[in-house]
Formats: C-alpha cells, sequence, structure tokens
C-alpha cells in the first residue's frame, strides 16, 4: 500500500463514525432521532415521523459497518481496505443524494452541515481507495 498511516487514518474516522452513531441509534434511538446531531442541533426529527425499527436497524448497520472498518484499520491489509472504503461509498453516496434533493424544512446553515458532514463519508473513504493502491515499481 502507497502509504500504510493515510490509509489507518481513513479507516478509524469511518469507523469511529460508525461506532459512535450505531452506538447511539441502537442504545437510544428515541434520543438519536430527537437530538441528532446535537447541541441543540436536531436535524432527524425534522424528516419524517419517528420510528424505532428504522432507527434501531439504522444503529446495527452502523455499528456493522463501523466494526468491520475497525477490523479493517487493525489488519490493515489492502483487500480489507479497498472493501471497507468500498462499503461506505455504497453506503454513503445514496444517504448524501437524498439529503441533497431533500433539504426543505432546513434553515441554509444547516443544509449546508447536513450535506457537508455526510460528504466526509465517501471523501474519506475515497482518500483510502487511493492510499490503499499498489505501490508502481519503476524499473
Amino acid at each position: 500500500m502507497r502509504s500504510r498511516t493515510v490509509t489507518r487514518v481513513g479507516l478509524v474516522v469511518l469507523a469511529a463514525q460508525g461506532l459512535v452513531l450505531g452506538a447511539w441509534a441502537s442504545v437510544s434511538p428515541r434520543g438519536y432521532f430527537d437530538n441528532f446531531p446535537g447541541l441543540g442541533i436536531r436535524w432527524v426529527v425534522g424528516d419524517g415521523p419517528y420510528n424505532e425499527h428504522l432507527m434501531r436497524d439504522y444503529g446495527a448497520l452502523n455499528l456493522a459497518l463501523g466494526v468491520f472498518t475497525l477490523c479493517a484499520a487493525i489488519w490493515l491489509t489492502r483487500q480489507l481496505a479497498v472493501a471497507a472504503a468500498l462499503a461506505w461509498i455504497v453506503y454513503a453516496v445514496p444517504h448524501v443524494v437524498y439529503h441533497f434533493f431533500n433539504r426543505e424544512g432546513f434553515e441554509t446553515g444547516d443544509q449546508i452541515g447536513i450535506i457537508g458532514g455526510l460528504l466526509l463519508q465517501p471523501l474519506v473513504a475515497v482518500v483510502v481507495l487511493i492510499a490503499s493502491r499498489p505501490a508502481s515499481t519503476v524499473e
């Protein structure tokens, strides 16, 4: 891999997001729904009625993705790094697209925060993909 440090840091950042958000939504689905992202800002509650099943599934999905990504960061094989990065891209891109086209009801600052925050996942995943490419051999 070109840059083991960049790859590992990117994977840890993604794993932390999955584990923290997943734990919150799994342990307190109503609290996550009512209070995400926190500090008095509430983005999920304005996007439809509360559904405990959906919140718990979201939490479990994020936990699973976080655990897988943490394993990739610990074992740091190219194959695991690429698989984790691709999994985050597949997960994050439709999420970003949904929120990009469903911004009504949110102030401009919140729209920027939502889209910007969501773009972090696929951008970090692309960095992991680039950093985990095999080094080219020059003869």
